[in-house]
């Protein structure tokens, strides 16, 4: 029960991936609000953790409802006192190509993905804070990471949810909060048909959910991104070459363009701990004092 004493929020829980995520914390030993839209769904869930020995209460809200959801939170808190763990993990599917996706499309994706997450994550940051423990989980996706034909606007909330995370680990280190994003592979819903049956079997969500415990336990850590889908497990970084200088003057462009393997080179590269360390680099590359560029009269 390494998890026991501990509150977590799992939202779009009442299947998939989510159910999953669910199981295993109860399983772990934390008490569990499930949140999904259907509220059939949330209280199935919950009532199969109980069945199990475990607490749960099901908890019927968008995401994207800020009184629904801040007052899931104060349901919890009234039951359980404190909210440890919070996974975002509700999501929607609206592929299409991006010259036949509407706007209407593309910011519904949005909405749910990015704002539902940056709704829940507000609702219980401030406990967090004043407990000075938390740990949240965004739910980012290769298609954010690494692009995916029909799907611009999942990729872009999946990889803005990375910069969420980023920020957000930041300034909640000093509280004792972690921020992560777990980045799954695995068969639901919402992948529908698209998956041929033994391949889906083999991308159970049960493969992935064990992931989380590395992400809320104890000695979690900050800002890691997680690939997880068949029993395997990776971690995917952004990154930062060393780069190349080459002056500010009025050849500077033509000069990008020929030392571009030198530039994309990713020999050395790192992961930067924070966003200033690019301007560090650059300013460290450049003479102590760079001559300004003419401008033509």
């Amino acid at each position: 029960m390494v998890l026991g004493g501990r509150v977590a929020i799992v939202t779009g829980a009442g299947g998939g991936l989510g159910r999953s995520h669910a199981l295993m914390l109860a399983q772990l030993g934390a008490k569990v609000v499930v949140n999904d839209m259907n509220r059939g769904a949330a209280e199935a869930v919950a009532s199969e953790i109980a069945a199990a020995g475990g607490e749960a209460i099901g908890f019927a809200a968008s995401v994207t409802d800020e009184t629904r959801i801040d007052e899931m939170v104060t349901r919890a808190i009234a039951d359980w006192e404190r909210i440890d763990i919070l996974v975002n993990n509700a999501g929607i599917l609206r592929d299409k190509s991006f010259a036949k996706m509407t706007i209407a499309e593309f910011r519904e994706v949005i909405d749910v993905h990015l704002m539902g997450s940056v709704i829940c994550t507000k609702a219980v940051w401030e406990i967090m804070r004043e407990q000075r423990h938390g740990r949240v989980v965004m739910t980012t996706s290769s298609s954010g990471l690494f692009g995916n034909f029909g799907q611009t606007n999942y990729a872009a909330a999946k990889m803005a949810l990375v910069g969420l995370m980023q920020a957000l680990a930041l300034e909640g280190e000093k509280y004792g909060i972690t921020v992560n994003c777990l980045a799954p592979t695995a068969a639901t819903s919402m992948t529908g048909e698209l998956l041929a049956p033994d391949t889906a079997e083999r991308l159970s969500p049960d493969f992935v959910s064990p992931g989380l415990l590395a992400l809320v336990g104890e000695d979690a850590p900050t800002r890691a991104i997680l690939c997880a889908g068949a029993g395997h497990f990776a971690r995917s970084n952004i990154t930062l070459t060393k780069g190349a200088y080459v002056g500010v003057d009025e050849d500077a462009a033509e000069r990008v363009v020929v030392n571009w393997n030198r530039i994309s080179d990713r020999t050395g590269e790192i992961v930067p701990d924070h966003g200033f360390v690019q301007m560090q680099r650059e300013l460290a590359s450049a003479p102590v004092a760079a001559p300004a560029r003419a401008v033509a009269g």
